[in-house]
């Protein structure tokens, strides 16, 4: 850093002309601008990152995910719930790193405004006095070239009256040909002291021009290094943020891969079951033959079972009013 491009470059013919300065100024407002908004963005980007945090903690603290699930799988589950509530938390960390972030940027451009301050004071004060003493040298000028103008008026005119017979009159044109003498004599030394005070004035404030335009290039130089570097820091922070959220959901990934299907529903089975003996089937009842109903020891029943059979004709007539008989069991007509 020489400090030598805004101090080679902001100059101006005019002696009263502000311009380089003014431009010199105007881009260092930018700067703070350019400062404040990305303060401003931090504090707002802090705000986002803390609610999300924050939404994200009570999704994982209230919202059930498989609360019912089993063994393997609900462990897998219980880190997941576990790892979403880290990056929660991680989140709102990051909000508060941000927010620190944002004051550092804070601080910063107020102590380049406390220190601009100063210079701006002086050359204020330098562009005043400079712009005082001009006007004091033109005045002054103006009057001496008044006074030179009546000085060759009185010499016109004491020429034009050498052939007049009047001394009186001539006498008169002689003093005022040497008031006005007198009178350019004194106008000329005020005039050119004017001029070296003027020459004074703008020395005293090229020299503070000089400072001012070194010491805002400076400023500047330390001003992009430092935006520089806090964007540079906020994108590895968000960087790191990513990182360590992948790390945490590396560990559900993991547990995942320790979650076993088979080991899950072994598990489910041991701690469910019923029994390993199904029902028997429902065997057919002959209500008239139940001794035919009665399976051969030693053979289940198979599962097709007949159909029942037409009812038995009754040997007796059925007009019989006491009695018929149905493979020797009587049935009584009420």
């Amino acid at each position: 850093m020489t400090g030598a491009l805004f101090k080679a470059n902001f100059w101006n013919s005019d002696i009263l002309s502000t311009a380089g300065y003014d431009s010199i100024i105007q881009h260092l407002n930018n700067g703070r601008k350019n400062c404040k908004e990305f303060e401003d963005f931090l504090k707002e980007r802090a705000s986002i990152e803390e609610k999300y945090g924050k939404d994200l903690l009570n999704l994982s603290r209230k919202k059930p995910c498989g609360q019912l699930e089993i063994n393997t799988l609900k462990q897998a589950l219980d880190v997941f719930k576990k790892q979403v509530d880290n990056v929660a938390q991680c989140h709102i960390q990051l909000a508060q790193t941000l927010r620190e972030e944002a004051r550092k940027m804070e601080e910063f451009r107020e102590k380049q405004k406390l220190q601009r301050k100063k210079t701006e004071l002086i050359m204020d004060a330098a562009h005043k006095q400079r712009s005082l003493q001009f006007k004091k040298t033109m005045d002054a000028k103006k009057i001496y070239v008044q006074k030179c103008r009546d000085k060759d008026e009185a010499e016109q005119a004491v020429h034009r009256s050498a052939n007049a017979v009047n001394p009186k009159q001539q006498e008169k044109l002689f003093v005022k040909l040497a008031t006005s003498k007198t009178a350019v004599e004194d106008s000329d030394k005020v005039y050119m002291m004017h001029v070296n005070t003027l020459d004074k004035v703008r020395e005293d404030w090229q020299s503070e021009h000089i400072k001012a335009c070194e010491i805002f290039e400076a400023q500047e130089w330390e001003r992009i290094k430092f935006f520089r570097n806090a964007l540079w820091v906020h994108v590895n922070q968000l960087s790191q943020q990513c990182v360590t959220s992948d790390d945490m959901y590396e560990e559900v990934r993991k547990s995942l891969e320790a979650c076993s299907i088979e080991k899950d529903i072994e598990y489910f089975v041991n701690q469910q079951k019923t029994g390993q003996t199904p029902p028997a089937p429902i065997v057919y009842e002959n209500f008239y033959s139940p001794q035919k109903n009665t399976a051969p020891q030693g053979k289940a029943p198979g599962p097709n079972l007949p159909r029942r059979g037409p009812l038995p004709v009754p040997k007796s007539l059925p007009d019989n009013p006491d009695y018929s008989l149905v493979d020797n069991y009587s049935l009584i007509y009420q």
